[in-house]
């Protein structure tokens, strides 16, 4: 299947010297990126990124920036939002046999693709990049009065000593 903002860079093509790529969202990819992610709209996306080849595989570096408005996880009403995420993954050419070993990852390991099909995605790789940046549960302005009204107690309120505030302040006077 072709992702909604297919950007298709060889992997012939790419050689060890640095080659820049800018990519950018048409409003029907946007469309489609904002059905498959849950967005209301995604009003810009595009991506500044420096391609090259080395000896463990394909090595994408870059920006992602856009402009999203996104329903908010409580009411539903629009939520806008930017990402302006770095970028930093690895295309490596698909194992030729499954594993089952773990292995460890350093905190600078790059995330990892397979190649398919002799060709690296820039345009999902970015979409992908965009969908993590963005806030799982975004919160509009009327979210806690619209929780309070509902009966949902806040995080103060749920703390282990909030429970027991009363009983604490009972102690206390007795003593």
């Amino acid at each position: 299947m072709t992702p909604e903002w297919s950007r298709p860079e060889k992997i012939d093509t790419i050689g060890e010297r640095e080659k820049p790529v800018a990519i950018e969202a048409d409003a029907a990819e946007r469309a489609a990126l904002a059905k498959r992610f849950g967005l209301l709209s995604i009003d810009r996306l595009q991506a500044d990124l420096v391609v090259r080849r080395d000896a463990a595989g394909i090595l994408v570096t870059g920006t992602v920036r856009s402009a999203v408005v996104q329903p908010c996880s409580v009411t539903g009403e629009p939520v806008p939002a930017t990402v302006d995420e770095p970028v930093a993954l690895r295309f490596v050419e698909p194992a030729a046999y499954g594993t089952d070993e773990e292995i460890e990852l350093s905190g600078d390991t790059l995330d990892t693709i397979e190649i398919e099909g002799g060709a690296i995605d820039l345009g999902e790789a970015a979409a992908e990049t965009m969908a993590l940046a963005l806030d799982p549960f975004p919160r509009s302005p009327n979210a806690a009065a619209v929780l309070k009204e509902a009966g949902v107690i806040s995080e103060e309120e749920a703390r282990p000593l909030g429970a027991l505030a009363g009983l604490k302040a009972k102690l206390e006077g007795k003593g």
